[in-house]
């Protein structure tokens, strides 16, 4: 059997043989055959690993409708390209899952490894934290928007989205790189003191983005419900607010299982294996529940239904117009219609 590792705060790798020993008491083998060798497995674990990659299927179909659209059938305007980016970062991510997924899945059943499983973990954890820094720049993005909007208009560069993309990009394969190298995820070489290093340098990456998520978003509420001039909600306002309660709900437990919980001494990983099951399956749900959630808001008030109007739904659900001019200016195109045809 594979030994699977992780890391305590002084960079020392720990060993966790799945195995009877290491099991919860209440496990069960799926098949009833003890006398096998094939290891012991919870049913929470099982379950969970075994509906993650379903999840992450569906959400591949989802994240590539995005992708097809914003990259190749849509004009692009300062939040699509976040939203482009953050659909390329969950597209990857629910990939990488699946490999995760499947891995364990033979190791279980089989006792057979994938030689390149370690490097996919590390692209993994690279796409989260893509993902997260992505909705931390829509939301910061649209914070700024509303609290001061003449500066935004007239001093923002018009290239920020695309620069801030690629450089988030590049940050978070650079960091997990360097952490899966100096940490023996990538090499048998281990170097314990930059592996801690790099440990700390993502954990607090990790922290800052949750609270720049966390107060943007917050910052983004509280203007449009409580500020002194009333600002009319929009669809774009619902897609941010929404993608991130999903995203805290859903997407938050894996970080702070895969990135913090670490640093806690003497943190017992046998007992929490399940834990670490369910944050791969609720990571599948985030990833795969913002198509959803884009297609959802751009379908309100929309009684039709056909494969060509998802273009139109997710256009709408980017659509910085209130409801009221959008009510207008349907009024006005469906009467400019009637008159051609009479």
């Amino acid at each position: 059997m594979e030994e699977y590792s992780f890391r305590n705060t002084s960079g020392e790798l720990l060993r966790v043989d799945i195995n009877i020993s290491h099991w919860p008491p209440n496990t069960t083998a799926l098949d009833g055959r003890n006398d096998t060798g094939i290891p012991l497995c919870s049913l929470m674990f099982c379950t969970m690993i075994f509906i993650s990659p379903i999840i992450a299927l569906a959400g591949l179909v989802g994240n590539a409708i995005v992708l097809w659209f914003l990259g190749f059938h849509m004009r692009r305007n300062v939040f699509s390209v976040y939203i482009l980016n953050l659909a390329g970062a969950d597209f990857l991510f629910l990939c990488f899952q699946i490999v995760h997924c499947f891995h364990v899945i033979l190791d279980i059943f089989y006792s057979k490894t994938i030689d390149t499983t370690l490097f996919s973990f590390v692209l993994l954890n690279s796409t989260y934290l893509c993902g997260l820094s992505m909705l931390s720049a829509i939301s910061t993005e649209r914070c700024l928007s509303v609290m001061w909007p003449i500066w935004y208009r007239c001093q923002r560069p018009r290239h920020t989205s695309a620069a801030m993309c690629a450089l988030l990009w590049v940050l978070s394969l650079l960091l997990s790189i360097l952490e899966g190298k100096e940490c023996g995820l990538l090499f048998d070489s281990v170097g314990h003191g930059w592996c801690q290093s790099f440990d700390f340098i993502i954990a607090a990456w990790l922290i800052v983005l949750f609270v720049v998520l966390l107060g943007s978003s917050l910052a983004l509420v509280f203007t449009i419900f409580c500020g002194s001039h009333r600002i009319p909600v929009t669809r774009l306002y619902v897609t941010i607010v929404c993608t991130v309660l999903v995203f805290l709900l859903f997407g938050l437990p894996y970080g702070i299982y895969q990135f913090l919980l670490e640093w806690i001494e003497n943190f017992n990983y046998a007992v929490l294996y399940d834990f670490y099951s369910v944050t791969i399956f609720l990571s599948c749900v985030n990833s795969c529940a913002n198509p959803i959630i884009y297609f959802l808001v751009g379908s309100i008030r929309h009684r039709r239904f056909q494969w060509r109007t998802l273009k139109l739904f997710l256009q709408r659900a980017l659509q910085d117009t209130p409801e009221e001019e959008e009510c207008r200016e349907g009024g006005s195109s469906g009467r400019s219609r009637e008159m051609k045809t009479v």
